[in-house]
């Protein structure tokens, strides 16, 4: 077919209404982590009009083949469909807002999954021009643990279609529309989390010298958490300790008996996420030593690291700058400290993650992933969609 580049952008265009259509209403019907039954219902219905059949390897998501010429080719291309546990702000979004109180797609996982629809389309439309077969993946539960990739891996569904690679992509907006972001190697961390309840004696707010005071210890204790990274750990390896909330106490005058944390750690290994967790603990022995508290605390192993797959990277970068423009296809400097459970299809099949430019004034999309106000610029579509064909179609 005469320069197929050029049609899968002009099918990119044709299918463009359908994605921005399809995003707006997924933004306005969020669904939660593992909870994503209307919204699966909606993908299978989608895939159904294109003629695409629907298997649910887990009770949400689900997964659909594209069938081309004969061959042991097998590319995965895969979208996360859940929504974060949440509301949220912003005029730009207001004509789609979500209808669903505690629930808002303020990651773009709305996006992701328009756009795979949008993908999907074009690879159908060109199914003749396909070697091997097309797997596309939408993925429940990646906001939270153990994650949607972990346990649609453990089912062995991918493994029996016989995939031989896969690709993902995450909406960004420090980049704009038309850009596309990636690396070789470690892209993003791994974020593990961490739960710790600090015991001590409360008492009245006029009398602290009768009480062990867990509110006083637990600020002591954060503060040397902070000191982790800066002074046990190579200044060249990247790491992040976050206290992300704290609880104490319920009126003005008593001293609470109990304090509780919890909060996030991000490497990009588990020997160096290990090193930090019995750190943390130390730093809770000391402290029980000194003042008399009790403590519990409970490390909850994440996602492992995003590591592209050289191979995978190379092909991908090649796609890229036939579809978006050499001048387009950004190399990152520095991987994210943001996690993703895309890594746990990587253990299994050789892959590549990018980020898709999506950053506009317009969309006045400046906000970062998980702030109530993100939002994109849906002229992403035109590059994201196009890459997914492309790469599927072996442009």
């Amino acid at each position: 077919m005469a320069d197929l580049r050029n049609i899968i952008a002009k099918k990119a265009e044709d299918h463009f209404d359908y994605m921005v259509q399809t995003r707006r209403y997924l933004h306005k019907n969020p669904e939660v982590s593992f909870r994503e039954y209307d919204t699966t219902d909606y993908i299978i219905h989608e895939l159904k009009k294109i003629g695409l059949e629907a298997e649910r390897p887990l009770e949400t998501g689900c997964v659909a083949v594209i069938e081309g010429k004969p061959s042991d080719r097998v590319i995965a291309l895969r979208a996360d469909i859940d929504a974060l546990a949440m509301d949220e702000e912003g005029e730009a979004k207001k004509e789609f807002f979500s209808e669903r109180p505690g629930a808002a797609h303020c990651c773009g996982h709305d996006a992701h999954t328009a756009n795979l629809l949008g993908a999907a389309n074009i690879i159908n439309d060109l199914s003749d021009e396909l070697e091997g077969t097309v797997v596309l993946v939408f993925q429940p539960g990646e906001e939270s643990l153990p994650g949607g990739g972990k346990l649609l891996t453990e089912t062995g569904y991918l493994q029996k279609l016989g995939v031989k690679e896969i690709y993902g992509l995450h909406m960004n907006p420090d980049y704009s529309p038309g850009k596309v972001a990636l690396k070789e190697g470690p892209i993003m961390a791994r974020p593990d989390e961490f739960e710790i309840e600090i015991t001590g004696r409360g008492g009245h707010a006029a009398s602290p010298h009768l009480t062990v005071d867990p509110v006083v210890i637990m600020a002591q204790i954060i503060t040397q958490f902070q000191t982790i990274v800066s002074r046990t750990l190579d200044p060249a390896e990247p790491a992040v300790v976050t206290v992300g909330r704290v609880r104490a106490g319920s009126t003005y005058n008593v001293i609470p008996g109990k304090a509780e944390m919890i909060g996030t750690v991000r490497t990009f290994s588990r020997e160096t996420a290990m090193r930090i967790s019995d750190q943390m603990e130390r730093i809770l022995k000391g402290a029980a030593e000194s003042s008399g508290i009790t403590f519990t605390f409970n490390f909850n192993e994440g996602y492992p690291a995003v590591v592209n797959d050289p191979a995978c990277t190379r092909k991908l970068v090649q796609t890229a700058q036939k579809i978006a423009g050499t001048e387009s296809v950004i190399e990152m400097e520095k991987p994210l400290m943001a996690g993703e459970d895309f890594s746990f299809y990587q253990q299994q099949f050789p892959g590549a993650f990018f980020m898709l430019g999506s950053g506009s004034k317009k969309a006045d999309s400046k906000w970062s992933w998980h702030h109530p106000r993100y939002n994109i610029d849906e002229d992403a579509f035109l590059t994201g969609s196009s890459l997914m064909a492309g790469i599927a179609l072996g442009v």
